[in-house]
C-alpha cells in the first residue's frame, strides 16, 4: 500500500469522524435560547418552582377543558366541579414528574405524524393528545402530552412548535374530570363506633350496638319473639361504613337532593362524634348526603374516663398541682379535637352530595330480616326430615 492510499484513507476516516460530530451535534436537545444543552429539559421554567404554579388547565379533544384547577386561599379547586376540593397530592406529583422531563430524542417535525405519537393539537376532533397550560411561572406554559413509550418516556410537543420529542419520565394524564377530584371522605374505625341506628324508607328500624369500648362484636336490639340474631359477620357489616369512604362524583345538593322518603343512618362514636348519612338510589347510582355533629355528654364523659383511667394507672405517683393543669388542659384539648373533627368533616359534606361505590351503600341498606337467621321451612323440614311420611307399603302380588 503507496503512502497515496494511506493518505486517502486518513482523509476519509477523518471526513467520517466528522459527519459523525456533526449528526450527534444536530440530534442533541436544544435550549430555550437555541443553544447546546446536554441535559434540556421539556419545560425548563418548571424546574424549582412547581410551587409558583398556581393554575394548571387540562384540555382534551376538540380543545374541550376536561379540568381547570386552581389554588386559592382554601387550596385546589375544580372549576368544572363547581369548586370542589382537588386531589393536591395527584396534582403535585403529576408536576413534579413534568418538572424533572429531559428531552432525550428529537422526533418528527411532519404534522401529518403526530398522531402516531399522540401528540396532534387538542383542537383536532380524534385528537389522543392532551394540552397542559400552568399558570403562575415568569411566561405561561402549554405542553402537548402524547403516547407513552413502550420503552420507557413518553411523546411530547412544546404548543406552537413543530418538533415532536419523546421525554424521560411516564408522566399520563387522566382525562375524566372526577378523577382529579380529593375522593376520600371520611375513615373513621369500626372499632370506634358505638352505634349504629338505620331507619329505612318503609319505617322500619334497626339497632347496632356495643356494651363497651373494646367488645369485638355489634348485637343487635329488639330481636323479635321467636327470631335469634343472625352471624356476627352481618351484624358488624354497617360498622365498616365509614372506615375509608371514597366517593365516585360530587354533584351541587341543590343539584341533587334527596328521594321523598330516602334511607337514613346515623353512627354515634364512644367519644362523640356522630355522622348522619341520608341516602338514596336513583337511575343505578347510590347517592347520599352527610352532616357531622358532637354529642357533648358523651364526649365529656368519655374524656373524664379517659384521663380517669390514666390518673389510675399513675397512682403511685404523687399528686401535685402541675399534674392538676395539665389534666385540665388535655381535657380542653381532646374535646377541642373532637369539635374540629366534625367541623373539618361538615366542611367536605356541606352542600354537596356524592355518589358512593355500590358496596358502601349496600352496606347500610339493610332491613331488619338481614340481620336475623333465616326461619325454618317447617313443611320442608317434614317432606324431608325424620318427621316426613313413610311411603304406604305395596301390596303383596297375588300368587302366580
Amino acid at each position: 500500500m503507496n503512502q497515496k492510499t494511506l493518505i486517502g484513507l486518513a482523509v476519509a476516516a477523518l471526513f467520517a469522524i466528522v459527519i459523525a460530530i456533526v449528526v450527534n451535534h444536530a440530534n442533541r436537545p436544544q435550549s430555550e435560547a437555541g443553544g447546546e444543552k446536554e441535559t434540556a429539559y421539556l419545560v425548563p421554567a418548571l424546574k424549582d418552582h412547581v410551587n409558583d404554579v398556581d393554575k394548571v388547565v387540562i384540555t382534551g379533544a376538540e380543545s374541550k377543558p376536561v379540568a381547570t384547577l386552581t389554588r386559592g386561599a382554601n387550596g385546589w379547586s375544580i372549576a368544572e366541579k363547581n369548586g370542589f376540593a382537588a386531589d393536591t397530592g395527584k396534582l403535585r406529583e403529576f408536576l413534579l414528574k413534568l418538572a424533572d422531563a429531559k428531552l432525550v430524542e428529537q422526533k418528527t417535525s411532519s404534522k401529518e405524524k403526530y398522531a402516531a405519537l399522540g401528540v396532534e393539537d387538542v383542537a383536532d376532533k380524534d385528537a389522543k393528545s392532551v394540552e397542559i397550560e400552568l399558570g403562575g411561572l415568569q411566561k405561561p406554559v402549554k405542553v402537548i402530552i402524547g403516547n407513552a413509550n413502550q420503552h420507557g418516556g413518553t411523546f411530547v410537543r412544546r404548543a406552537g412548535e413543530a418538533e415532536s420529542w419523546l421525554a424521560s419520565g411516564s408522566f399520563s394524564v387522566d382525562k375524566k374530570t372526577d378523577s382529579w377530584l380529593r375522593k376520600d371522605l371520611t375513615d373513621i374505625a369500626a372499632t370506634r363506633i358505638a352505634s349504629i341506628d338505620i331507619t329505612r324508607p318503609d319505617g322500619k328500624t334497626v339497632r347496632l350496638a356495643k356494651a363497651a369500648e373494646g367488645d369485638a362484636n355489634f348485637k343487635l336490639a329488639d330481636v323479635p319473639k321467636g327470631r335469634e340474631a343472625g352471624s356476627d359477620y352481618a351484624i358488624n357489616g354497617p360498622a365498616s361504613t365509614l372506615g375509608g369512604l371514597k366517593f365516585d362524583d360530587a354533584l351541587p345538593a341543590k343539584d341533587a337532593p334527596p328521594a321523598e322518603k330516602p334511607l337514613k343512618a346515623r353512627f354515634a362514636t364512644f367519644d362523640g362524634l356522630i355522622v348522619d348519612v341520608t341516602a338514596w338510589d336513583k337511575d343505578g347510582k347510590d347517592y347520599a348526603q352527610f352532616s357531622a355533629s358532637e354529642d357533648e355528654k358523651t364526649a365529656s364523659a368519655h374524656v373524664d374516663a379517659t384521663l380517669a383511667k390514666a390518673k389510675s394507672d399513675e397512682a403511685t405517683k404523687p399528686a401535685d398541682a402541675k399534674a392538676e393543669t395539665s389534666a385540665a388542659k388535655e381535657r380542653d384539648a381532646k374535646l377541642a379535637a373532637l369539635k374540629k373533627e366534625a367541623d373539618d368533616l361538615n366542611a367536605r359534606f356541606k352542600d354537596w352530595t356524592f355518589v358512593l361505590p355500590a358496596y358502601k351503600y349496600a352496606a347500610i341498606n339493610k332491613a331488619p330480616d338481614d340481620f336475623l337467621k333465616p326461619l325454618e321451612d317447617k313443611n320442608a323440614a317434614k317432606k324431608g326430615g325424620v318427621d316426613a311420611k313413610m311411603p304406604a307399603a305395596k301390596k303383596p302380588a297375588k300368587p302366580g
